[in-house]
């Protein structure tokens, strides 16, 4: 199980301090969660914050996009070279061209799934992805209850292991020690906790403990 925390959860004010000590305790990437106030009814951050997160982080940036107009984002965040670049179906009307715009820039493009949008919706699009990322709070906030999705993620898996086997399988939302196993039993991937890390004493034994 690959481990995202999510910089959300940081503490803005010593944010390079944070993201530094969650690189030293163990994850594999840095998840970045971008809301424009639109798609979402949260406003986060811009690319002066994520430059600075860029610079502090000694692992790859996983971008999530909760915007309306994603092109506008890809542009402006593709330059900071993260591993991945991820957006809402829900909100793109010519995903593939995003996609390959998201490639383009040597960066891995990957689709986010609302809880309530099922895994079908993207299968013609499953070939062209590095990782689907799957809700499992609605987006918007940190800190929110876990929505069980694990029969939407079984689902998903029996379609990627079909049509692409070596695309990454990823869970935003309520994320914690209680529930990763099933998860991981469900087809999970890549695990993204906010709260769960950032909240617990010690930033390397969250990490360890979902690392199953």
């Amino acid at each position: 199980m690959l481990v995202a925390p999510s910089v959300l959860s940081a503490d803005f004010g010593n944010l390079e301090r944070d993201v530094k000590a969650i690189c030293d305790a163990g994850c594999d990437l840095v998840h970045v969660d971008v809301m424009d106030g639109h798609f979402v009814p949260n406003l986060t951050i811009g690319p002066v914050v994520v430059s600075a997160i860029a610079k502090a982080a000694t692992k790859p940036l996983d971008i999530h996009l909760m915007v309306e107009n994603n092109t506008f984002f890809v542009e402006l965040f593709a330059p900071l070279n993260p591993e991945y670049i991820s957006f809402h179906i829900e909100e793109e009307k010519h995903p593939h061209r995003l996609i390959q715009k998201i490639r383009s820039y040597g960066i891995k493009p990957a689709i986010v799934l609302n809880p309530h949008t099922p895994p079908e919706a993207i299968e013609f699009l499953l070939g062209d992805l590095d990782m689907v990322l799957v809700m499992s709070v609605n987006p918007g906030f940190g800190g929110q209850s876990f929505i069980p999705v694990y029969e939407k993620l079984e689902r998903l898996k029996a379609l990627r292991d079909r049509i692409n086997p070596g695309c990454l399988i990823e869970v935003d939302g309520g994320v914690s020690d209680a529930n990763i196993e099933a998860l991981q039993a469900a087809g999970v991937d890549v695990c993204v906790a906010g709260s769960y890390v950032f909240k617990h004493e010690s930033y390397q034994a969250a990490i360890a403990s979902l690392k199953v």
